[in-house]
Order: C-alpha cells, then sequence, then structure tokens
C-alpha cells in the first residue's frame, strides 16, 4: 500500500474533538439559561401541556346524559336513547306481571309498558305522585317508560370521569351500571336494561 493511500484514511482525530466539545458548550448553554429564559420556556411547555391535555379530552368524548331521581339518588340514562320524557298521569295495570311492571301508557297512539326501576332495583319505596315522569327509552328491539320521582337536568359527563363502581352499588343496580361520575351520579347501561329479556313485556292489554 502507497502511503499516500494510508495519509488518505488517517482518521482526523482534531475534528472530532472539536465536534465533541462544541456539543458539550452547546449542552451546557441549555442548562445555563437566564431566569426569565427558563420561565418563558416553561410557559411554553404548560401550554403545550394543556392543549395535549384539551386534544385528549375531546377524543374521548362527553357522555350526553338526562339525570333524575329514584329514591333519593341521582341517576343518569345516555340522552341518545330517550325518544321522550312524559307526565305519568294515567296509565293501566297488567295482570300476572312481575311487580316493577306498573302497567302500561297511551303516548299518542303509542301502547308503551312503564316499570318502576325502585321496585327492579329494590330501592327503598316512595310512592308514585302527580309529579312523577315517564323516560321513554328505545333501542331497535324494544322501547319502554321509566318512572322517575323527578327529572333533574340535562348535562355532559367527560366519559375519563366516569369511575367503575361504588361499594354501596351491590346487587341488582350493579348488573345495569355502565358508570358512577365524580359527583357519585349513577350512570346507568341503557342497553342492558332494553335488552333484558326479565324487563321486556308484551302489552296485550288496550287502553
Amino acid at each position: 500500500m502507497r502511503n499516500d493511500d494510508v495519509n488518505s484514511n488517517k482518521i482526523d482525530w482534531d475534528q472530532i474533538h472539536r465536534r465533541l466539545d462544541e456539543a458539550k458548550a452547546a449542552i451546557e448553554r441549555g442548562f445555563s439559561l437566564d431566569p426569565e429564559e427558563k420561565i418563558k420556556v416553561l410557559k411554553q411547555r404548560a401550554k403545550l401541556l394543556s392543549r395535549e391535555a384539551e386534544r385528549i379530552e375531546e377524543e374521548e368524548g362527553q357522555l350526553e346524559v338526562v339525570e333524575f331521581v329514584l329514591a333519593y339518588e341521582n341517576y343518569a340514562i345516555e340522552s341518545e336513547y330517550i325518544s321522550e320524557v312524559y307526565p305519568l298521569r294515567e296509565f293501566t295495570t297488567i295482570p300476572c306481571t312481575p311487580n316493577f311492571v306498573i302497567g302500561i301508557i297511551n303516548v299518542r297512539g303509542r301502547i308503551i309498558s312503564i316499570i318502576d326501576l325502585k321496585k327492579f332495583f329494590e330501592l327503598p319505596e316512595k310512592g308514585i305522585a302527580d309529579f312523577n315522569k315517564v323516560i321513554i327509552i328505545s333501542s331497535d328491539l324494544n322501547e319502554f317508560g321509566i318512572v322517575a320521582d323527578n327529572i333533574t337536568g340535562v348535562r355532559s359527563i367527560p366519559v375519563s370521569e366516569i369511575q367503575p363502581s361504588l361499594p354501596t352499588l351491590t346487587g341488582v343496580r350493579e348488573e345495569y351500571l355502565k358508570g358512577v361520575s365524580e359527583d357519585r351520579i349513577v350512570v346507568l347501561d341503557v342497553v342492558k336494561i332494553l335488552s333484558d329479556p326479565k324487563i321486556i313485556v308484551h302489552e296485550e292489554v288496550g287502553i
């Protein structure tokens, strides 16, 4: 091998050391920002983190629900399954049905069975009064009304805030639970309720 070939392949260690020194100096400059620059960087990072949190929340979505009261407890049902809220004035009882089936009502020509979730969930009795409302829930497979002691409003609950359950929610209620909000609103799983064969009632009695 010729000498000039050896020289051409020789590593320039001086140049490598210079580059390492420059990289080290750049890193040190990054850690030696003055207080004002540090505050500016921290604010920028906080703003980016806030935007990221908002983006995640938007992606997770909100749950639109109707809140109501059953036996002094607050419950909610997703509004997409609610066709309307109807005042409970008159109803016709159906013989040979479970005790939680109050009867049937005529809603503009539609015969709809109504369910007392307090009895179905084995909650304390409060009795039916004039101010009771019927929340009519429906899907492609079923439709019926559930009686509420009172309708408290409509709201949006971030999906991320819904917890699996509470220690006090046991027995039948836990089977039909979608989750519990941070302020202890019990969100019911409407799909399970509508598809449960124990609740399906065949209305064969006219009003």
